[in-house]
C-alpha cells in the first residue's frame, strides 16, 4: 500500500477528517494486546469506533478523546520538543499524517529523512519509572512500532517530559531503531494482527451494523 504524506496540523479538523474510518498507531496497543489470542474489549471497542465512523462519515464517541491529561500533553508538547531539539541540535519538522490507505499514523515530528519523535508529557511519578526502566514506557510500544511502520523512517525517539523535574531531567529520550532485529520482527507481528483486526473486527462489524440498518 502507497503511503501519502499529509503536512497538517494535528488534532485539527482536516487531521481528523484524514484519519476517520482509518486504524491508526494511537490504538495499536488495543489490537496489539492478547496478540496471538481473541482480540479484546479495547479492540472490539476500537473495532466498533472505527466501523461507526466509515458508516457515518463522522467522528465517532471517543475518536476525539479528551480528558485533563491528554490536555496536559498537548499544552507541554511544545516545550518537549524545543527542549529536544536545543539538546540534539535538531529541527522537529510537523508530524502531520502518513495516510497507508486502511490505516496510519501521526508522529509528534519529523526530523530530517530518517527520524521521528513521540513525545509524551507524563506526571513525575511516570517519568521518573522511565528513567528507572531505561528504556521507552511498554504502553507506548506498539504505537512507537506502528509509527515506524506507517512512515518507513529509521528510528524513532521516545521522548519523555515531565516539567516537575529539574531542568536537566525534563527530558528523556530513548531511541527506537527499525534495524534492529527484534524490532524487525516486532513490525512484522503488527502488520499480521493489524491485517486481522481490519478484516475480522473492523470489516465484520461493519457489515452488521450496515445489515442492521437495512432491516431496521
Amino acid at each position: 500500500m502507497a503511503t501519502t504524506f499529509h503536512d497538517v496540523t494535528q488534532n485539527s479538523e482536516e487531521w481528523f477528517s484524514l484519519r476517520l474510518g482509518k486504524v491508526t498507531s494511537s490504538i495499536a496497543s488495543d489490537f496489539m494486546a492478547f496478540d496471538g489470542k481473541p482480540f479484546g474489549d479495547g479492540a472490539k471497542k476500537a473495532a466498533l469506533r472505527i466501523a461507526l465512523e466509515r458508516i457515518t462519515n463522522r467522528l465517532s464517541e471517543g475518536g476525539g478523546f479528551s480528558n485533563n491529561h491528554t490536555d496536559r500533553g498537548h499544552a507541554q508538547e511544545p516545550v518537549a520538543v524545543i527542549l529536544y531539539e536545543a539538546n540534539n541540535f535538531a529541527t522537529v519538522n510537523n508530524g502531520g499524517f502518513f495516510d497507508c490507505g486502511d490505516y496510519g499514523g501521526s508522529p509528534d515530528g519529523l526530523i530530517g529523512d530518517e527520524g521521528l519523535i513521540e513525545v509524551k508529557s507524563v506526571i513525575s511519578s511516570v517519568h521518573y519509572e522511565t528513567m528507572l526502566r531505561g528504556a521507552p514506557d511498554p504502553k507506548y510500544k506498539w504505537q512507537l512500532i506502528s509509527h515506524l511502520d506507517t512512515t518507513g523512517r529509521k528510528w524513532v525517539d521516545f521522548c519523555s517530559y515531565c516539567e516537575e523535574f529539574p531542568r536537566e531531567l525534563q527530558l528523556i529520550v530513548y531511541r527506537v531503531s527499525a534495524e534492529n532485529n527484534g524490532v524487525q520482527e516486532d513490525i512484522r507481528r503488527l502488520r499480521n494482527r493489524r491485517l486481522s483486526f481490519l478484516k475480522t473486527m473492523v470489516e465484520t462489524t461493519e457489515t452488521k451494523i450496515r445489515e442492521a440498518i437495512k432491516h431496521s
